[in-house]
């Protein structure tokens, strides 16, 4: 039996405001790393309030944001390190310029980061809506906060994106193109997203 929800109250504010700090903390970041880190604890803020409502629509969406979150993420490590190992560093604004050296790259940079906003067709939309709407009607208070949650996670994810693939190259150095073995790794994170989007009952 589950527990009357009620009684989570403060324990869904917090997860909540836990999320809306984390992603208002990505906006601070330099270390392209540093901010994807601090992206995935946002991203689980949702997870707990959403596993707090205890109904069989918030757990979905909860395991589907998960699932979804782990491929996202792991995605935008790999592209992190494609950049590390051409540019040497992490910081976001020495590793500009990409869009005009290595235009595939960049293809994959902003479709991952739609993905990471929870654009649709992929899993994250499908997790995001479901805890969105299992938010909305146990408090519709709580959209206040997931909403401007969602705002922020658009804006670092456009900065992100601006800040690492538009503008002049900062480094003069020369650099290698990509490898067969890159764009399948992020074929294999992509793919996968699309595909269960179609079939959520897979891991419902």
């Amino acid at each position: 039996p589950t527990m009357k929800t009620d009684l989570f109250l403060p324990f869904i504010v917090l997860a909540l405001w836990g999320a809306t700090l984390a992603n208002l903390t990505c906006l601070q970041q330099t270390d392209l790393k540093s901010l994807i880190a601090y992206s995935s604890i946002s991203h689980m803020g949702l997870v707990i309030a959403a596993i707090m409502i205890q109904t069989q629509w918030s757990l979905s969406g909860a395991m589907a944001l998960m699932i979804a979150h782990g491929f996202t993420s792991s995605a935008l490590f790999c592209l992190a390190n494609s950049t590390y190992e051409r540019t040497k560093t992490r910081i976001m604004i020495l590793t500009r310029g990409f869009h005009n050296i290595l235009p595939m790259l960049t293809i994959w940079w902003l479709l991952i980061n739609l993905m990471n906003i929870a654009t649709p067709p992929t899993m994250n939309f499908t997790g995001e809506l479901m805890i969105a709407t299992s938010l909305f009607n146990w408090c519709p208070t709580t959209m206040i906060m997931f909403g401007l949650s969602m705002l922020i996670t658009a804006s670092y994810s456009l900065h992100m994106f601006l800040s690492t693939q538009t503008g002049t190259p900062m480094l003069n150095t020369m650099t290698h193109p990509t490898h067969s073995r890159e764009h399948l790794i992020m074929m294999l994170h992509a793919i996968p997203l699309m595909l269960i989007s179609l079939k959520p009952e897979l891991i419902m």
